[in-house]
């Protein structure tokens, strides 16, 4: 059974919308006749859970044509993962709950940035935000133990050199693809600094809501009513248990001087000002519930951010210090710190980004730029709406051309990879196939989804 890892999008946990992720949203302008096309153990495929990925497939395809056994490889790939759920069952593979809330509490505060507000976003799927948390827990679940299966099967599955070069030589010379220009471009980001009126308008706000809830207000109800943390306001503040070191170092810290039902002092982080209420400690983790303010920044606070950007190039241009080092140890965008700075091709993964796929304000900005030369200090708006400055670096720029080693070694080395990984997938389905009950709905006999293609 061919499983498609990256040019389906469909490696366990990757989601391409915030309705998919929800796991309520419907193809658009589709009737959807629904019902049970397989069962594998206890778990179940519908038709609808095809229909909207290979809706999600057609919108990305833009108009361009679809391969005919396109809805048969999704299928195959659906069937792999609830096969990966049916034997993590019976393996006993459990995936903590503080681990399934982190993740829920992630998603629900990117919905919320998405789409502008709580409210906008329970008036859309018109559900209660603790509904629409209580909709996505399973599948979050779910997504996260066909990861640790996956993980458990692929996870120590490498490629030496002499792999990729075969790997490469196999490939016909006259069906080797031909890469547009690409580019590898990395960044600096400095968030603005909330000025220091600001930070007292919070933590003066935080001491008053402390203060009501000493003389007998709910911690619950203050919190759904003034936490500007979506994703736990609605569940009055509560995050649920985490081990040590999973949450950042001054909440952790805070949390675990306290005794269960005490309030902290008011708590500075990454994220804003906290106050926090321990719950409960079991083991070696902990439970407690918070209240988040986030203080607005200012213009003169970007300026800030500009004036330690401006220091930062001088030392790199001087040589005294490398682009790759001060992003890792300076930049505040922890997506990109820890390769250097540089931006990742979300498609593969890799560094090297085709030109017609840049963010647009990159592209405009690299245009006119030489490759190895960084650009001054520029405004940037990060993904979840905080005001910034960042330094834009092109490390490089290839012309267009026929893959080759030299140039691609890195995206055949992937592609190499995904290769093996299938194979070890292949090998794994067939020898576990027979050990769960699968039966699929005759009309998707043709999909051969319990013979192995390899």
């Amino acid at each position: 059974m061919r499983v498609a890892l990256l040019s389906l999008g469909l490696l366990t946990g990757i989601v391409t919308s915030a309705s998919a992720q929800l796991g309520i949203g419907r193809p658009v302008g589709r009737t959807i006749v629904d019902g049970i096309i397989v069962k594998v153990d206890n778990q179940i495929i519908l038709k609808s859970d095809l229909d909207i990925v290979y809706a999600q497939e057609e919108a990305r395809a833009e108009g361009k044509a679809l391969p005919l056994d396109l809805r048969c490889k999704i299928l195959q790939q659906i069937v792999m993962n609830k096969l990966m759920l049916a034997k993590a069952e019976t393996d006993s593979v459990v995936v903590e709950e503080a681990k399934v809330n982190g993740e829920l509490n992630r998603r629900m505060a990117y919905f919320v940035q998405q789409i502008g507000s709580e409210k906008k976003l329970e008036e859309y799927y018109n559900k209660p935000l603790k509904a629409l948390k209580d909709d996505l827990r399973q599948q979050v679940k779910d997504q996260l133990t066909q990861q640790e299966m996956q993980e458990r099967i692929v996870g120590k599955v490498t490629v030496t050199p002499r792999e990729v070069k075969q790997y490469f030589n196999r490939i016909p010379k006259d069906s080797l693809p031909y890469f547009s220009t690409e580019v590898e471009v990395g960044q600096i980001v400095k968030l603005a600094q909330v000025n220091d009126k600001a930070k007292q308008e919070a933590m003066a706000k935080l001491n008053d809501l402390r203060a009501r809830i000493q003389g007998g207000e709910s911690f619950e109800e203050l919190a759904k009513q003034y936490s500007q943390d979506p994703g736990s306001a609605v569940q009055g503040g509560y995050l649920g248990f985490f081990k040590r070191k999973e949450l950042v170092p001054e909440y952790e810290a805070a949390a675990l001087r306290m005794e269960p039902g005490q309030l902290s002092p008011v708590v500075e982080s990454q994220f804003g000002f906290h106050l926090i209420q321990l719950i409960e400690r079991k083991g070696e983790t902990y439970s407690t519930r918070h209240i988040l303010l986030k203080p607005e920044t200012g213009s003169k606070d970007v300026s800030v951010a500009a004036v330690q950007l401006n220091k930062l190039r001088t030392r790199i241009l001087a040589d005294s210090l490398t682009f790759a080092k001060a992003a890792k140890d300076e930049s505040d965008d922890k997506a990109t710190s820890t390769s250097g700075g540089l931006i990742q091709n979300q498609q593969n993964a890799s560094t090297y980004i085709p030109l017609d796929k840049i963010d647009p304000a990159i592209f405009f900005t690299i245009d006119t730029m030489k490759v190895g030369s960084i650009s001054q200090p520029l405004p940037y708006r990060t993904e979840d709406g905080k005001d910034a400055m960042r330094l834009i670096w092109l490390k490089s720029n290839t012309p267009p051309h026929q893959a080759n080693l030299r140039d691609d070694y890195q995206k055949i080395a992937q592609a190499a990879l995904n290769e093996k990984k299938n194979k070890a997938l292949d090998e794994w389905f067939e020898k576990n196939r027979t050990t769960v009950f699968i039966d699929v709905d005759p009309q998707y006999d043709e999909c051969r989804l319990l013979q192995r293609t390899l």
